[in-house]
C-alpha cells in the first residue's frame, strides 16, 4: 500500500519524506528518504526535529511498544499522527477464530462494534517470542496512538482484506490458480459460501490513507475502509472467474463431505463485514477503481507474480476430484 499512499500524496502536491529500510524503490521527484529501522525511532530523533513533519503515517504499527515508540519521538515534533489498524480488532474477529465464544455480533459493524476480549490473536502460530506475530496486537496500537489527543490527535484507519497488485499474502492465487489449471469445480464449505468479508483494492485504499493524512477534520477519529457492499464468499470466487475468463462451477457441500486441506478451525457465523458510512460522509471517499477493473488488474499481477514458492497441488485436487465424485453419485440417488 505504500507506493500507492505516497504516489497520491506526491501528484498533491505534498511534500513527501519516507522513513524506511531501503528495500524498496520508489522513484519519484521530490521525495525525501533517509533510511533505518523502526524499532530504532529514537536514534532519529535529531533528524525527525529537523524535519518538522505536519502529519506522521506510521502504515506498519503492529504492537503496542511500536506505537509508545512512535508517541514518545513524535510528540511536540508532529502536529498529527495516523496509523493503520485492522478490522481484526472487532470482536467479530476473535469468535470467528474461535478465540472467544458468543452469538454473531450484528452487521454491519460500524467503528463503535465490540472489540475482542482476547489479545495477540496470531501469537499461537509465531515462530518464537521474536516473531512479530508474537507481540502483534491493533487493538494496543490503537488505544496508545489515541490516547493524547491534546499532545498528538492520532487517527486510525480500519482496514479489510486488501488485495490487488504486490500483495505479499496473493489473497487471490488460491483460487486463481485453480482457475488456471483447468479445474472444473471449485469446492466451498456451506457456511464458507455464504460467510462475508469485507475487502478493498489497493488503489482505493490508498485513497482513504490519503484523505486520513490530507485532511484535518480525520484528527481523533477512527474510520473503517472497505468496499460499500461485502460479498459472499461464493459471489467473490465466482467475480474472480468472470474476471479471469475461467468456465467452471462452484460447488457448495457440507464440510463432512470436504477432503481435510479446505477445512479451517474459523466459525463461520460471525461475519467480517464493516460500516463505512463514517469515512465517506465526513472525509468524502468513494471507489475511483471497480471490483471489476480492480480483480483484472490483480488476476494480472499474480499471473505474472505467483509466489515463491507454490506447494504440489496434485494430491490436493485428487482429493477434490474424489469428493466431487462423490457429490455427483449422491445426486444421482447413489450411495
Amino acid at each position: 500500500m505504500g507506493p500507492h499512499v505516497v504516489r497520491h500524496l506526491v501528484s498533491a502536491g505534498h511534500e513527501v519524506t519516507l522513513f524506511h529500510r531501503g528495500e524498496t524503490k520508489i522513484d519519484l521527484a521530490g521525495i525525501n528518504q533517509f533510511y533505518g529501522d523502526r524499532h530504532d525511532l529514537s536514534s532519529f530523533a535529531a533528524e525527525f526535529n529537523a524535519l518538522a513533519p505536519d502529519v506522521v503515517l506510521d502504515m506498519i504499527p503492529y504492537t503496542e511498544e511500536d506505537a509508545r515508540d512512535l508517541m514518545r519521538v513524535f510528540k511536540g515534533i508532529a502536529r498529527r499522527l495516523v496509523a493503520i489498524s485492522s478490522a481484526d480488532v472487532y470482536r467479530a474477529y476473535g469468535r470467528l477464530l474461535r478465540l472467544e465464544t458468543g452469538t454473531p455480533d450484528p452487521v454491519p459493524l460500524n467503528e463503535d462494534a465490540p472489540l475482542r476480549e482476547s489479545r495477540y490473536p496470531y501469537r499461537a502460530r509465531a515462530k518464537d517470542a521474536d516473531d512479530f506475530a508474537y507481540n502483534y496486537e491493533k487493538i494496543l496500537v490503537e488505544q496508545v496512538v489515541m490516547s493524547e489527543p491534546e499532545h498528538l490527535p492520532g487517527t486510525i484507519l480500519r482496514l479489510p482484506a486488501v488485495y490487488g497488485p504486490n500483495d505479499a499474502q496473493h489473497r487471490l492465487f488460491g483460487y486463481l490458480k485453480r482457475m488456471d489449471d483447468l479445474r472444473p469445480a471449485i469446492l466451498l464449505e456451506e457456511a464458507q459460501s455464504r460467510w462475508r468479508w469485507s475487502r478493498a483494492f489497493v488503489e482505493n485504499v490508498a485513497d482513504a490513507i490519503t484523505l486520513a493524512v490530507t485532511d484535518e477534520r480525520a484528527a481523533g477519529r477512527i474510520y473503517n475502509v472497505g468496499e460499500p457492499e461485502a460479498i459472499t464468499e461464493s459471489d467473490w470466487v465466482h467475480a474472480i472467474g468472470h474476471a479471469a475468463g475461467w468456465d467452471g462451477t462452484i460447488v457448495i457441500a457440507h464440510k463432512d463431505q470436504l477432503p481435510a486441506h479446505l477445512l479451517g478451525n474459523v466459525d463461520y457465523d460471525h461475519q467480517l463485514v464493516v460500516d463505512t458510512t463514517r469515512i465517506r460522509t465526513e472525509l468524502g471517499y468513494s471507489e475511483r477503481i471497480s471490483q471489476q477493473e480492480a480483480l483484472h488488474e490483480t488476476i494480472d499481477w499474480e499471473r505474472n507474480h505467483p509466489p515463491s514458492e507454490i506447494p504440489p497441488l496434485q494430491s490436493e485436487y485428487d482429493a477434490e476430484d474424489e469428493a466431487l465424485a462423490k457429490l455427483t453419485l449422491r445426486d444421482k440417488g447413489v450411495d
